[in-house]
């Protein structure tokens, strides 16, 4: 954009191809497509692709493509959730993430099981928010208190602007990579911020609202106003498809609804994500 801010997404070979259709990128786009606002947003969107299949059929989808190369690791099958190997993907992410940063573009990562039903630049940019060096979307439990570290914070969705603060954290974030005992990044960072590291390095942070930026852990109770919908909570992409296709086939109905002023709507629960979840973690 014109400020320097990009949106960026990781895709691999499993998010764009496969016995699942639509694919979890299409899906991701239709939402764009669909929302409130949003469509433009495509334009300032960059597919960071890492393996070569996913980086192809960015291309062909006509939209800004980066290859993320990562000596002798494979990316290209679905990392399921918690895997070693999502582990590692989450880390190169991370690296990737840092190097936006110095070269000094802020950005808003965004998961691909992201849908974004409204323009979120409303809300992150707001006078009362510019001052803010990295705002987190939050996975649920949202207190009221958007500055309280006590949010549990989700990386599958947040806004970093570049500044010598937020790099030197991605770079203590980074390096605690060998020492992280096989946790993924995101619980990394949530014990960086319980210790204190946000007023250690005087970082303006704030964390988002479960009823704007919501999820499936989550849901938001407010659809007249929610921006993004994440299908957290979820374990495998046939799962996250098959609800998120159910989600937008609901906001078509919701916006024909709110046209015609009627009564209030509601999610319907997201079953395949539900069922696939609690049959590895349980109901808890």
């Amino acid at each position: 954009m014109t400020n320097k801010t990009v949106i960026l997404a990781v895709v691999n070979r499993a998010y764009v191809e496969g016995e699942v259709v639509p694919n979890m990128l299409d899906l991701f786009l239709e939402g764009f497509n669909a929302g409130e606002g949003t469509r433009e947003l495509v334009n300032h969107l960059l597919i960071v692709a890492v393996d070569q299949t996913a980086y192809e059929r960015c291309l062909l989808r006509g939209l800004h493509c980066y290859k993320l190369e990562t000596d002798g690791v494979d990316f290209t099958r679905e990392e399921v959730f918690m895997s070693s190997d999502f582990v590692k993907m989450m880390w190169r992410r991370t690296l990737f993430l840092l190097e936006v940063l110095e070269r000094g573009y802020d950005f808003v990562f965004t998961d691909i099981d992201v849908l974004w039903l409204r323009n979120p630049f409303t809300i992150l940019t707001t006078s009362k928010t510019r001052s803010c060096d990295i705002q987190f979307s939050t996975d649920w439990h949202y207190n009221g208190d958007p500055s309280s570290t006590r949010n549990p914070i989700n990386t599958g969705f947040y806004f970093v602007k570049s500044n010598s603060k937020t790099i030197f954290l991605f770079n203590k974030w980074y390096n605690l990579k060998d020492n992280s005992h096989g946790e993924k990044e995101q619980d990394v960072l949530q014990k960086l911020i319980s210790h204190g590291v946000l007023s250690d390095l005087d970082l303006n942070a704030r964390f988002l609202d479960t009823k704007l930026f919501s999820g499936f852990c989550e849901d938001s109770s407010d659809i007249e106003s929610v921006i993004t919908v994440h299908a957290n909570c979820c374990r495998f992409i046939k799962a996250k498809v098959a609800d998120l296709s159910q989600l937008l086939r609901e906001w078509a109905a919701f916006k024909v609804i709110a046209a015609n002023a009627t009564s209030s709507f509601r999610w319907s629960p997201h079953w395949e994500c539900r069922n696939s979840w609690s049959a590895t973690y349980g109901n808890d």
